[in-house]
């Protein structure tokens, strides 16, 4: 097979999917201030013990877009991962995100809100004509997406 048939691999400009998965742990504490410390037991239960809780959270970031013939890439996957290091997973590892992350000092960092601020970090560095979407796993059982 010559080169310039390896080009035509993607002859209809087909999208594909990438997958980048990384790792951070981080505690948190579900609580609303505007809510007494009775309902907020009730609605979050242990997530709103006073003195926070952990997870191992597991990140997948899918990017989609159309592969560049010149490189055989959607997107760079050694790229996509460093970004993911500097922009998400330096900024949320091993720290407490109501207390150390700016993004959740007035939003409840649920495993849905943490989604959605990592996909608006990411979105704003990733190439708008690339398809995004944000999968984090707080336990091995229970996991988000976004967007949906």
């Amino acid at each position: 097979m010559s080169f310039a048939s390896v080009l035509l691999l993607n002859p209809l400009n087909m999208k594909v999917a990438v997958y980048r998965r990384e790792h951070f742990n981080a505690a948190h504490r579900l609580h609303n201030p505007s809510w007494t410390d009775e309902e907020n037991v009730r609605v979050f239960g242990k997530c709103n013990n006073a003195n926070y809780h952990g997870h191992n959270y597991e990140l997948e970031v899918k990017v989609v877009g159309e592969v560049h013939p010149d490189t055989g890439y959607v997107v760079d996957l050694k790229w996509l991962s460093d970004l993911i290091q500097m922009e998400v997973t330096d900024r949320f590892d091993h720290k407490n995100l109501n207390l150390d992350v700016p993004e959740f000092h007035t939003l409840l960092p649920s495993a849905e809100n943490i989604a959605v601020v990592v996909y608006d970090i990411l979105r704003k560095k990733i190439d708008p004509s690339l398809d995004l979407k944000i999968r984090l796993y707080e336990t091995a059982r229970n996991y988000v997406e976004y967007p949906a």
